[in-house]
């Protein structure tokens, strides 16, 4: 019986992840969007992202951190201020990452 369960269970999942990932190309015409949405739809990315991002930069072991001797914090900040220097993506990650390894290799954070 928990077999049929799980195997229905299984297939129902499917079902569900098939119709909704095809709504959008069910319908012969494009669905009107009012522009609120389109609008809130431009942050979806940068939302998505900054919630990935940011506990990984304050948190350790699932509590904020509570030193500056941490080597996330500026590894971030001298990554974000050459962003904002010369606007290049190569150069944030080496920069960041070049911070990193000083503090975690050479002092030990």
């Amino acid at each position: 019986m928990s077999e049929w369960l799980m195997a229905l269970g299984i297939v129902g999942m499917g079902l569900i992840t098939l119709l909704t990932r095809a709504f959008f190309m069910i319908p012969k015409r494009e669905l009107p969007m009012p522009d609120w949405a389109k609008q809130g739809l431009r942050y979806a990315p940068l939302a998505a992202l900054a919630a990935v991002i940011v506990p990984e930069i304050v948190m350790s072991n699932g509590q904020l951190i509570d030193t500056w001797k941490d080597a996330r914090l500026f590894a971030v900040a001298v990554g974000t201020a050459y962003f904002f220097w010369r606007r290049g993506i190569l150069g944030t990650i080496v920069s960041g990452t070049a911070v990193m390894l000083v503090l975690r290799i050479g002092l030990g954070w």
